[in-house]
């Protein structure tokens, strides 16, 4: 499954990339998501993730490669459910790129996921990582608008329990929709029944 986002951030494309060769910095701003582990390229994680009242847990790794001329980046990212068979790979591509508001953020995504989460199909997931992605852009505003570090971030050891994104009021609106059409079709057949059931019982009631 592949899902195309794009954002706005008010920095400078050279203040904005460097932000996001930060990944200690960076990484706390996804909903759900805590670093572990950060060496060089690669690093470890957890995602918590809750559809209704059901909560999912991953652990997961990943590597980064970063085109510094071009001001894009692509994330390997690799996991599994800690408690349950469920998966999840994805290959994340982020170019960032001059904007009259800033810099404008691409993001494109190839998901493959496995589990309870999978059933959700396009739509949903869409939804899902729209409200995701903007959620991370305003907390990405946020930490440009904090003063600027000389040192790279480090990972704190342990790091925290990630608080859980609910997927769930996220793909309501969605699910809603999709349930708007075979209601109102439901709706419609009841009505003509009714009314179908009404003229065949009039003339009998006549002629009685």
């Amino acid at each position: 499954m592949r899902l195309d986002h794009s954002f706005t951030v008010p920095a400078a494309p050279d203040d904005a990339w460097k932000l996001f060769l930060d990944l200690g910095r960076v990484a706390p701003c996804m909903p759900g998501a805590v670093l572990d582990t950060l060496d060089g390229d690669a690093f470890t994680g957890r995602v918590k993730v809750k559809v209704g009242a059901v909560q999912m847990s991953y652990r997961g790794e990943g590597t980064v490669t970063r085109d510094g001329s071009g001001r894009s980046m692509v994330l390997d990212l690799s996991g599994s459910e800690t408690r349950g068979a469920g998966t999840a790979s994805a290959t994340v591509t982020a170019s960032l790129a001059a904007d009259p508001a800033g810099t404008r953020v691409r993001v494109s995504t190839d998901l493959d996921i496995t589990g309870r989460p999978a059933q959700f199909g396009r739509g949903i997931m869409t939804e899902v990582g729209d409200r995701i992605v903007r959620q991370f852009a305003d907390r990405l505003e946020e930490l440009l608008r904090e003063p600027a570090t000389t040192e790279p971030t480090t990972v704190s050891s342990p790091a925290r329990e990630p608080e859980a994104v609910d997927l769930g009021a996220a793909a309501l609106p969605v699910l809603l929709r999709k349930a708007a059409v075979p209601a109102v079709a439901v709706l419609v057949t009841i009505a003509v029944i009714r009314l179908v059931g009404r003229r065949a019982s009039g003339p009998r009631s006549l002629q009685g």
